[in-house]
């Protein structure tokens, strides 16, 4: 595998291929990092992972400065993996060597909702850094995960308004064998919080399973979600249904009718905030 730290290097590497299969990532990876480039491998070659972490998607009072940076580590797994072709792990400067001025806005019906009524600016900042990277390494294949359903949806419908030549791969949520979801920020989890954590999804499976039950009281099914984490001591963010197609809120119409859905959350467990999904579909 080759590490390189700068753009330069980076085209260097990349000059005349035309399958490369990327995948961003902003480190400290985990084995849901190592199936997204195992899925990267299916669809092209070379396989590119990137590692940085992109100031322009932290809030001011959010965990920028220690957020995990474990690039040697992730290195090894890397190496030990053998899916990666290129690493590319810059540095700020070399990503951003003068204030990044200029910036890619979603429209506010996907990127001001959810994720981004809590975190404002944030998917600014993901797209913004998304579309650099995709510049510097020219993919035709980018691999992300649907635990950041949002984030997925938000690239997807940027690649298609910009007309990238990038086709947008998902790859399914990995879970630990209780359900929680693998992320990096679990590292933050103490051990009793981590013991508490897969109660989001089960959360989202009681929703789940109230929509597969015929239940189309959205509304009702969102609050006793909601309640059921806050009586167990966690702040919540939002728990809510909405459509697949464009995250908009579905009608009882449609739940009944089978519109395929999707249940996302977010809530604070002591310090630490988790987000998860899942899809409901009754066909």
């Amino acid at each position: 595998m080759k590490v390189v730290h700068t753009i330069e290097e980076l085209r260097d590497q990349l000059r005349g291929q035309l399958r490369v299969a990327f995948v961003p990532t902003m480190g400290n990876l985990h084995q849901a990092h190592l199936s997204l480039m195992k899925m990267a491998r299916q669809h092209g070659d070379p396989v590119v992972a990137s590692i940085f972490v992109n100031r322009l998607q932290f809030g001011p009072n959010e965990d920028f400065d220690k957020y995990p940076r474990t690039l040697a580590a992730d290195i090894e797994k890397l190496e030990r993996e053998r899916d990666v072709y290129v690493l590319f792990a810059p540095n700020e400067k070399e990503m951003y060597p003068e204030p990044q001025n200029f910036r890619i806005q979603p429209p506010a019906d996907l990127g001001g909702i959810l994720e981004g009524e809590f975190r404002p600016g944030f998917f600014d900042g993901v797209s913004t850094v998304v579309m650099k990277l995709f510049s510097c390494v020219q993919p035709s294949v980018a691999v992300f995960g649907k635990k950041d359903y949002q984030q997925l949806m938000v690239v997807r419908n940027m690649c298609r308004q910009f007309q990238l030549p990038v086709r947008i791969l998902a790859h399914e949520t990995v879970r630990d064998a209780d359900g929680l979801a693998l992320s990096s920020r679990n590292m933050y989890l103490q051990p009793a919080e981590r013991a508490e954590a897969p109660q989001l999804y089960a959360c989202l499976l009681a929703v789940r399973d109230g929509i597969l039950a015929g239940n189309a009281d959205i509304a009702a099914l969102e609050a006793e979600a909601r309640n059921r984490l806050a009586g167990r001591g966690w702040d919540v963010d939002y728990i809510s249904l909405r459509r697949q197609r464009d995250l908009l809120a579905p009608t009882a119409d449609e739940v009944a009718e089978g519109e395929p859905l999707v249940v996302l959350a977010a809530a604070k467990l002591g310090s630490t905030r988790l987000i998860d999904n899942l899809e409901i579909c009754k066909k």
